[in-house]
């Protein structure tokens, strides 16, 4: 049973236990909905590890659930989040989500000023998008095409580095586009992906007032990611650490939120703790939010693990075998007909208990995808996701 701490008296593991509870790795979630909320976002960027991120923390259903959710039921909307990176969204969320994400300062891209849009040219291409997607959903391509007319011409110059190619300038806005509540993902059509406003995907749909939502969006993260510190907070969102340092201290200020051990941070009075050490094994995809929000990196990705399952010191880029909360590995997963082929490498030891975990986890894996599982426990070659 939970119980109250108080600051100095959490172990590490109960910190672990804490946002093992709160991201459903304890105990399942019933809605696609209420995982996205408790992540703070699905990271999107691989779109069937975004799917199985929600799906492993679900009491029941598959695949198509997760996908009904965000294209039928629209309960989840994908649009562009935290770091300006694709994510899944709960769309009740959506105003105070992009309510906060236009007010965070964020860096100037690293384009050359060539490239760069001015000031001035980022509010006329924004514009722009907000006119065209007001009653359509549109493909990159048709967007191309209409920006040129909309705009003009210098919005379309292919000019913008990316992927061994160059991008029409437009580009560039399409996250300040969503952050100020004019662009999300519409369906898809004919395998290709479409763009169209939130409000024809939540009619009614405003972004919240800046402030109320960037301090909303602070609490939500160390609800689920603390104790933290501001540091922790500013690397998760992409932004400078003093800004992020101020706005701590001004949450403090304002009693919103509490210093709580090795100078982390908690919401104020959210200081209930498992008394019980984190126990459990799972597999999580590429990108998964856990391991992507959470701090600090060496006690989450300790010893071994640090090497093999980052990036450039990056989370996220390797599927990883959770342990107790930390990670104890990585995996990887392939389909074969109506096989699923998973390895997974452990950079620790298992004992007879983490096997059959292991196998019930991967069983797990393979019915959400309705596949059968097939289980190798060995090296894995394949290397980092960009």
């Amino acid at each position: 049973m939970p119980g109250r701490s108080v600051p100095g008296m959490v172990s590490w593991g109960q910190v672990l236990g804490r946002r093992l509870d709160r991201h459903f790795l304890t105990e399942p979630a019933t809605s696609a909905a209420d995982v996205a909320a408790a992540l703070c976002g699905v990271h999107a960027q691989i779109i069937t590890a975004a799917e199985l991120s929600i799906g492993q923390r679900l009491a029941a259903g598959g695949r198509d659930g997760v996908r009904a959710a965000l294209w039928e039921t629209r309960e989840l909307v994908k649009t562009f989040g935290p770091r300006g990176t694709v994510h899944l969204l709960p769309t009740r969320d959506l105003p105070r989500w992009m309510g906060a994400l236009a007010a965070v300062p964020r860096p100037l891209p690293s384009f050359d000023p060539s490239v760069r849009l001015a000031p001035a040219q980022l509010d006329e291409v924004v514009a722009g998008i907000g006119v065209l997607l007001a009653d359509a959903e549109l493909t990159l391509d048709e967007l191309d095409v209409a920006l040129g007319d909309e705009v003009g011409a210098w919005a379309v110059e292919r000019c913008m580095p990316a992927f061994q190619e160059l991008w029409p300038r437009w580009r560039q806005a399409m996250d300040t586009a969503a952050h100020r509540g004019l662009l999300c993902y519409g369906p898809v059509r004919n395998r290709k992906v479409t763009y169209t406003s939130p409000r024809r995907w939540s009619p009614g749909f405003v972004p919240a007032p800046g402030p109320a939502a960037v301090t909303w969006l602070a609490r939500s993260y160390l609800a689920s990611y603390g104790p933290a510190r501001p540091e922790h907070f500013a690397q998760w969102l992409s932004v400078a650490k003093p800004w992020a340092v101020t706005l701590f201290d001004t949450l403090a200020a304002a009693g919103e939120i509490e210093p709580f051990g090795e100078g982390g941070w908690v919401v104020a009075g959210d200081t209930v703790f498992p008394t019980e050490q984190p126990r459990g094994l799972r597999l999580l995809p590429y990108f998964d939010a856990y391991v992507v929000g959470s701090h600090p990196r060496d006690r989450v990705f300790p010893g071994a693990a640090g090497v093999r399952a980052q990036a450039r010191s990056q989370a996220g880029n390797y599927p990883v075998l959770l342990l107790g909360g930390m990670v104890g590995g990585v995996w990887h997963q392939k389909r074969a007909g109506r096989y699923l082929d998973v390895t997974v490498e452990p950079v620790v030891d298992l004992t007879a208990a983490d096997r059959r975990a292991l196998d019930a986890e991967v069983d797990r894996v393979a019915a959400f995808q309705e596949l059968t599982p097939r289980l190798a426990i060995g090296p894995i070659a394949v290397g980092p996701h960009a």
